[in-house]
């Protein structure tokens, strides 16, 4: 618990009230320290003379991805190398079952709750700068349109240059002096976001809350998304796109799906756009017709809320024998699967031993097999659990950011109304929460009094000025 003037930010109830682990149990915590003793690079490749960098956010330990972009005179060359748990982590060991348990790393203010102990999660299996690491290679050569014309999947040696945050990378960009690894990134990144659009990829710019000490306590603020964040995601898209196509080739692995859109939550959409006087040419895509508007105006904001209905029934199907019934991402527009971020996320290990199985032309090893059908409901039951500790999070700091502040009135843009209450955003501090009032007005901004702030219950609630 973290005391201040002004209230208590208890993120340690958060994990009570989650039931989140404090600590691995003694029996993993020493199997993964036996397996940074033993790994070592074995027969793999050595492909250290690739300059590879990280691009991740300021601090950040747990590197699952470092990559190298190649201009050609036919295209392009990219290789993306990721963290290879399948290294250290011992199928149906102690450390294995206690990674199955935990799902995914949560992220909390205050400290992370990993899902792999940081003796590898930031230290043997993250790909730091400056050491020689196991990891998985993938390798696209891809057409000057950006589009994969032959990938490689394996295992080899390789060490990152140099860390980076986006910030700086995207300084680098606008100064026309980026890293030699990622001076491609800019036109392969445009390529691959034009490729997305055609698809019909579907993106939200919904603002971003995160939290950020402020020396006495915490502040809520939204980080702008720099172009480089967008152009960074394209290629961890583009390995996953990959990776499903391998696998539904073989019918055999786990896709992470989410069924099309709803065609009444599109005519809804539609309804919301004529109300608010945005254009919507016919024909033209949800995706590509999102992708048009500017983030920065409320209009846009509140159809970015009412298009998430677009993107409902999220999930993992996994398969062995025959394809399932739904195979694509309506986000992503094609077949998708998890495979870029195994120190993070446990269905990533197991996707990628998949990959690496069938490209080797080997039958799937037992273990992974039998685990394959296991992994819908871990990380189901995973994501739920990490939604609700993100959500009591932010409401804990929103509560205590507003606490004190009650009776005063801020400008909020309104972005799903209803009869008697709305969902509005709060820019200062950024601050999403319910309003009370009759037929708020969707897209545009309205004075509302801060009527309810309490960091006990974690509740917020304006009401129209």
């Amino acid at each position: 618990m973290i005391r201040t003037g002004r209230a208590e930010v208890d993120f340690d109830g958060i994990r009570t009230e989650f039931s989140l682990p404090s600590s691995f149990p003694p029996v993993a915590l020493a199997e993964a320290e036996e397996a940074v003793s033993r790994s070592g690079g074995g027969d793999r490749p050595d492909l250290t003379s690739i300059p590879l960098v990280t691009i991740d956010p300021p601090g950040a330990k747990d590197l699952d991805q470092a990559m190298c972009l190649e201009k050609t005179a036919s295209g392009f060359v990219v290789h993306y190398a990721i963290a290879d748990l399948g290294t250290f982590v011992t199928p149906g060991g102690a450390l294995d079952t206690e990674v199955r348990r935990r799902g995914q790393t949560l992220y909390l203010p205050d400290g992370n709750v990993p899902l792999h102990p940081t003796v590898l999660s930031e230290g043997a299996a993250s790909l730091l700068p400056g050491v020689v690491r196991p990891a998985v290679l993938w390798t696209f050569t891809c057409s000057s349109e950006g589009v994969p014309t032959a990938v490689e999947v394996r295992r080899a040696l390789v060490k990152s240059r140099a860390q980076f945050d986006y910030a700086s990378v995207q300084k680098t960009f606008d100064a026309g002096n980026p890293h030699p690894s990622v001076a491609a990134l800019a036109e392969f990144g445009q390529l691959r976001r034009k490729l997305a659009r055609e698809r019909g990829a579907i993106e939200l710019q919904l603002p971003e809350q995160e939290i950020e000490s402020n020396g006495e306590g915490w502040k809520l603020v939204t980080r702008p998304r720099a172009e480089v964040d967008s152009w960074n995601a394209e290629i961890s898209l583009m390995t996953g796109m990959a990776a499903a196509s391998i696998m539904l080739e073989a019918r055999v692995g786990i896709l992470r799906t989410l069924p099309d859109p709803d065609p009444d939550a599109v005519v809804a959409l539609r309804k919301s756009a004529a109300a608010l006087r945005v254009p919507w040419p016919d024909g033209v895509s949800p995706g590509a017709f999102l992708a048009g508007l500017d983030a920065s105006r409320p209009e846009a904001l509140a159809l970015f809320t009412d298009a998430t209905r677009l993107l409902r029934g999220a999930g993992y199907s996994a398969f062995n024998g025959s394809v399932p019934e739904v195979t694509t991402h309506a986000g992503v527009a094609a077949p998708y699967t998890h495979v870029t971020a195994p120190l993070r996320r446990l269905v990533d290990r197991f996707a990628t031993e998949v990959c690496l199985a069938v490209t080797a032309g080997s039958a799937l090893p037992a273990w992974l097999a039998e685990a394959l059908p296991l992994l819908p409901s871990l990380m189901g039951s995973s994501d739920s659990l990490s939604s609700k500790v993100e959500r009591a999070t932010l409401d804990q700091v929103e509560a205590w950011v507003l606490a004190g502040r009650v009776g005063q009135e801020f400008d909020a843009v309104v972005l799903r109304s209803g009869d008697n209450e709305a969902e509005v955003f709060v820019s200062s501090p950024p601050v999403l929460a319910k309003c009370s009032g009759k037929r708020l007005p969707e897209g545009e901004t309205v004075r509302v009094r801060l009527a309810e702030a309490d960091p006990v219950e974690r509740k917020v609630r304006f009401e129209r000025a």
